[in-house]
């Protein structure tokens, strides 16, 4: 994706946001500032109101006036499949995991280095781009049904909304269904690119797809092998 992307940046403390958003506006990027949760609240359902994705990437803080991060994070979730990257202070890893299975991509800890967070944002901008030109195609298995254009999974005639890292472990899996993928393996083909990751990350997302899946009752299609990772099972 080119640098001209658009990146919400939703921070109460005014300092912080001013200094993250020059450092993104001096990298290329478009940049729109919230400093509340209501005030992000609002730019967003204003620029949605066109009915296009308003915005390529968002960061957000937690502890935000107004509407907490998590809230805004669910409330993004549900309406964009726009990247979003928290910032925050809090480190716990409990944290980490709820915002996660809330559908958030990716957690820097304050305090940060804009190096990093520049990175960061180049690789969840990348992946998106990614996963918007990829060859039209239709994957199936058992009754799960993939639109690898659309990126969307129907699982017995019912449609299932998953992240876009989601549905990245669900292509994988589908498009080599008698692997056992460790859960290192299972996330670098997901993003298409090497990457760390911590094992804890890789069981929630598993665990949100799975969620996801019961009400279709295909949820047993992804099978736990013990000391190893996840495949489907036959």
């Amino acid at each position: 994706m080119k640098n001209s992307a658009r990146i919400l940046v939703i921070e109460d403390d005014i300092d912080i946001n001013n200094v993250m958003a020059a450092s993104l506006a001096k990298a290329g990027y478009v940049c729109t500032q919230a400093f509340s949760g209501s005030e992000a609240r609002l730019v967003f359902k204003a620029a949605t109101t066109a009915g296009e994705e308003p915005f390529d990437l968002v960061i957000t803080d937690l502890m935000l006036p107004g509407a907490s991060g998590e809230e805004l994070v669910r409330e993004i979730r549900a309406h964009s499949d726009a990247p979003v990257i928290v910032v925050s202070a809090r480190t716990d890893p409990g944290d980490k995991v709820e915002l996660l299975e809330l559908g958030a991509d990716d957690y820097v800890a304050k305090p940060f280095d804009l190096d990093e967070l520049l990175a960061r944002v180049a690789v969840q901008l990348r992946h998106a781009s990614r996963s918007t030109t990829r060859t039209s195609a239709t994957l199936r298995f058992k009754d799960w049904v993939l639109n690898t254009e659309a990126r969307t999974l129907v699982a017995a005639g019912e449609p299932v909304r998953l992240t876009r890292l989601e549905y990245g472990i669900v292509e994988a899996l589908v498009r080599r269904p008698k692997k056992v993928f460790t859960k290192r393996e299972l996330f670098q083909a997901a993003w298409n690119e090497d990457c760390v990751v911590e094992e804890k990350a890789v069981n929630v997302h598993v665990s949100n797809i799975r969620g996801k899946l019961k009400p279709s009752g295909t949820d047993a299609y992804l099978e736990t092998v013990w000391g190893i990772g996840f495949k489907l099972a036959e």
